[in-house]
């Protein structure tokens, strides 16, 4: 069993909160570039992630996909990078949260306004995220009136909610609220976030689509 942590990744994809996440942690790791199409599709990726979809992450025998599972596992797995309360710890409720609110409601509000999915007001009961309104409220509340998410320190939380904040306020998916620009504004400039953009956009400009 390899205690290596492997990153399979395409830095115009999702890989890039998992990468941010790698560069918090600070431990080594390799990273494979995984091709949109036939490469993607391939028995070999296939039989790390049976869905052809990036990031994946491979570490002493296990596989993680799913970017939130991710950022989550590398959390527990590397305790001294502090970034998640402590099992125990109240704030761990906190953490949980508002990491997966972003995973589950924000992600799939978002992605129905992208495809133009418009839920009727009379079966908003049936869809876990209500209204993309609600969604947008509840994330304004979340990050108001508070530096971080969870025990008042950066968390993998942050890191995944504050993703899907610049990335939803840069392409349209989110409508631009002070209380986000402040929040992003705190998480932006982190040494490892910087490190993580470059190494995507150096990636993608080294690409023969770059």
């Amino acid at each position: 069993m390899s205690d290596d942590l492997v990153f399979y990744t395409h830095p115009m994809s999702r890989g890039r909160i998992a990468r941010w996440m790698l560069e918090e942690v600070g431990a080594p790791y390799r990273t494979e570039i995984v091709g949109y199409g036939p490469a993607m599709k391939e028995a070999a990726y296939r039989a790390v992630n049976p869905l052809a979809k990036v990031p994946a992450l491979t570490h002493r025998g296990v596989t993680v996909t799913e970017t939130a599972a991710i950022c989550a596992y590398l959390a527990d797995a590397f305790p001294d990078a502090g970034l998640a309360p402590a099992p125990g710890d109240p704030e761990r409720g906190a953490y949980y949260r508002w990491l997966f609110f972003a995973a589950g409601p924000v992600e799939a509000a978002v992605t129905d306004k992208a495809l133009g999915v418009v839920v009727p007001e009379e079966r908003r009961r049936m869809v876990g995220y209500g209204s993309m309104a609600e969604v947008l409220d509840a994330l304004e509340g979340a990050v108001s009136g508070r530096e971080y998410l969870a025990g008042g320190r950066f968390s993998a939380a942050d890191l995944y909610v504050g993703s899907h904040l610049m990335w939803g306020m840069q392409f349209g998916g989110i409508e631009r609220r002070p209380a986000y620009e402040a929040y992003v504004a705190r998480l932006a400039g982190r040494p490892a976030a910087v490190r993580a953009r470059e190494i995507d956009d150096r990636l993608i400009a080294e690409s023969p689509q770059g």
